[in-house]
């Protein structure tokens, strides 16, 4: 399994755009510069971000350079906390800290608090009172201490919340002192430009350039979005800055134009353009690309030693700084390199040989190192899965359907399923005659929903399916689309809107009025389908598949004692708030509030939002 997570290790020779970006920060000083990494999900801006930040320590260990760094995701604070202030006091805090242990500019790092903390009261006293005036329920220390007054008056005051009561006035007292109350605030615009000044005053008396890396904004919401550009705005420009933003720009101006609702493309990409001096973006992959990273993916997971590791990953990188000139990087030139490679390792390498020019030229995947990285993921589980079962299923087989069902036409997808589902061996026959041509080289008279590019491709792709029965793999596959066996004996238009409720589920609402004309008999068979994707769900606050069941429940109520029998089943430390609201208006929902609130593993929210609910 591969982890979701950015990385330092440059599988794919970015080490040189790292090391370019790094150059620019390094001969700015001691001007500001913003650089702005952009690039679609999931591409590697997050892995770009740590790779610059290995490269200026590098530098700031060798005594070029003196950074602070400061890492700032916006998307953690989103609904905890205001971008723009969490930034601010971010960076000032991270000053402070470096100003205390170099004993530097101390005086001027402690001012800086002290304005940043001015910006803070300032936020809490208006976005509270604020709050209170519109009758919205008030965030934070405030909002809970009248949460708490409420459920005294309301008769629902526990020794919980007398606990918690207790320790709220020191609480207060604490976040009251850590707030400046000077007897007199200056305007907005003399406040800002003294912070700035404060800034640029603590950064010059300590003699180091501030490395702020901000990622993940393109996750953000429109307004925290807005919200922390808005930071940005305020701290760029000012000497001894330099801002790294990793963000989709597309996702950006997005947001922007959400914000700003009215103005025009051109008025949005300048506010963007000023934001960024040096916009990079990260390299597209190409075939030697995707199968270089699969492969070191594979590398990185097996039992070579880590020094060999790092060897194949160096020569791995150098060899790609080449592949203009016609240089591949496959198995062969792998096991050139002169290790003993395990058997299993080479047929992995094996696979991701095939498999690298279909996934790049793929739509649904086009090289993008997240996709493929969930890819072999979804493999890797499914190949345990096998074997846990006992199934057997050949792993170049399961890789094949697996890259149909991610990038292939659905339809063509539940067709081939339709195919095996019906064959008494459980065969694919229809694709005799169209793999024999593929691997030939003649072309296929492909029609809709197998015409285009990637049917062809994958047809050529080995092993031929044709004569394999594929049942167990589509068993392992039930979570995209449902393996419907003859006894089933739905209708074809059942089966659609079956695939398209379990591919779909939160649009379940849509497809209610195909739903109203399939027979009560096969509503059955789709309730058990939906609850069979449901057990797969470890957290119950309102997952998409609970919107399928509550559709299906509506067309008939027959089924709303099944869904109840099922939620009463789940493990208390599974149930959230937020179901409740979700099924309150249920007629079988009082039995399941009932179960719930006899259960001691169910949290205090679900019991609390159930009582608020009666």
């Amino acid at each position: 399994m591969w982890t979701d997570h950015e990385t330092e290790k440059d599988f794919l020779n970015f080490d040189s755009v790292a090391k370019t970006i790094a150059e620019i920060i390094e001969q700015a000083k001691p001007h500001p510069i913003s650089i702005g990494v952009s690039g679609a999900w999931g591409v590697g801006k997050s892995s770009m971000i740590k790779l610059i930040k290995r490269e200026l320590l590098l530098r700031s260990q060798e005594g070029k350079s003196k950074l602070v760094f400061v890492d700032f995701n916006a998307w953690l604070y989103q609904g905890y906390d205001d971008a723009r202030a969490a930034l601010i006091d971010v960076v000032a805090s991270a000053l402070a800290t470096e100003a205390g242990k170099n004993k530097t500019g101390l005086d001027k790092a402690t001012d800086l608090l002290k304005r940043v903390d001015l910006f803070r009261a300032a936020k809490l006293a208006i976005t509270s009172g604020a709050s209170i005036a519109m009758g919205i329920p008030p965030a934070g220390l405030i909002g809970e201490m009248l949460r708490l007054g409420k459920d005294l008056w309301d008769g629902q005051f526990d020794s919980d919340d007398l606990k918690n009561a207790g320790a709220l006035p020191e609480e207060a007292e604490k976040q009251a002192n850590s707030i400046i109350k000077p007897k007199k605030i200056p305007s907005p615009p003399k406040q800002i430009q003294a912070l700035r000044d404060s800034f640029e005053a603590t950064l010059e008396a300590m003699d180091v350039t501030l490395v702020v890396l901000i990622d993940d904004l393109d996750r953000c919401l429109p307004e925290t979005t807005i919200s922390t550009l808005e930071a940005i705005r305020l701290l760029l420009f000012l000497n001894h800055t330099a801002f790294v933003i990793a963000a989709d720009d597309q996702m950006i101006k997005h947001a922007v134009k959400r914000h700003f609702q009215g103005v025009d493309d051109e008025l949005v990409t300048n506010y963007f353009d000023k934001l960024i001096q040096v916009p990079i973006r990260v390299p597209l992959l190409g075939t030697q690309d995707v199968r270089a990273y699969m492969m070191m993916l594979f590398i990185g997971n097996s039992k070579l030693s880590p020094e060999i590791k790092e060897d194949i990953r160096s020569k791995v990188c150098a060899q790609l700084s080449k592949t203009w000139k016609g240089n591949r990087v496959d198995t062969p030139f792998i096991r050139s390199l002169g290790h003993e490679l395990p058997v299993e390792l080479v047929a992995s390498l094996d696979t991701a040989d095939r498999l690298a020019p279909i996934m790049t030229s793929s739509t649904k995947i086009a090289g993008n190192p997240r996709l493929i990285k969930r890819f072999l993921n979804a493999l890797s589980i499914r190949m345990a899965m096998s074997k846990a079962q006992g199934l057997g299923v050949d792993e170049a087989a399961l890789a094949k359907v697996l890259l149909f069902e991610r990038c292939g036409e659905p339809k063509a997808y539940n067709e081939l399923v339709k195919a095996v589902s019906e064959n008494e061996n459980g065969k694919p026959e229809f694709l005799t005659d169209w793999e024999e041509n593929a691997y030939s080289g003649k072309p296929n008279q492909l029609k809709a929903p197998w015409d285009g590019q990637f049917p062809e491709e994958w047809l050529r792709l080995p092993p031929r399916l044709a004569d394999m029965d594929l049942r167990g793999i589509l068993y392992l596959s039930r979570e995209h689309a449902p393996l419907i066996l003859a006894e089933d004996r739905l209708s074809s238009e059942t089966v659609e809107v079956l695939t398209a409720l379990l591919e779909h589920p939160d649009m379940a609402e849509s497809l209610k009025d195909r739903l109203i004309k399939i027979p009560k008999s096969e509503i059955v068979t789709i309730m058990d389908k939906c609850l069979e994707r449901a057990r797969q769900e470890q957290e119950w606050g309102a997952p998409p598949i609970l919107e399928a069941c509550l559709t299906v429940t509506s067309i008939d109520p027959t089924q709303g004692p099944r869904l109840a029998g099922f939620l009463k089943d789940r493990p208390g430390t599974q149930i959230r708030a937020g179901i409740v609201p979700k099924i309150s208006d249920e007629p079988w929902a009082k039995s399941v509030f009932t179960e719930w609130e006899s259960d001691d593993s169910v949290g205090r929210a679900v019991k609390n939002a159930i009582r608020q609910r009666k």
